[in-house]
């Protein structure tokens, strides 16, 4: 599934267009052409695309808030990266974060950057 991957490098927030290879409701495995150290803070928006039948509106945006578990260089320019996802929100059309729900509401906020 195609996804934006943003991270903090040095200060900065860094972004990435990529693809993820593996994903599930705990984590995801994608490649980036540099490495990003593990424990770093992640933010990944994805969309997912499924059939208008299930959905009844268009492709769904997520967003996913994480951290790096495992770095490991592929080859020149390509490090696969997995990361676990501590928690996400869906994204309206306007890529704004929807309504949280009361659980998430509950549970204290983390800056991620």
């Amino acid at each position: 599934m195609p996804m934006t991957v943003r991270w903090g490098y040095r200060r900065t927030v860094r972004e990435a267009q990529t693809q993820s290879e593996d994903i599930s409701s705990r984590g995801v495995y994608f490649f980036l052409p540099t490495e990003i150290k593990k424990g770093s803070s992640v933010e990944l928006d994805i969309v997912m695309v499924m059939p208008h039948e299930i959905t009844l509106t268009e492709p769904i945006r997520i967003r996913c808030h994480g951290h790096v578990q495992r770095a490991e260089m592929k080859s020149l320019n390509r490090v696969g990266i997995a990361a676990k996802i501590e928690r996400y929100e869906l994204l309206r059309r306007n890529n704004q974060a929807g309504r949280r729900t009361r659980r998430q509401r509950a549970a204290p906020r983390k800056k991620v950057f």
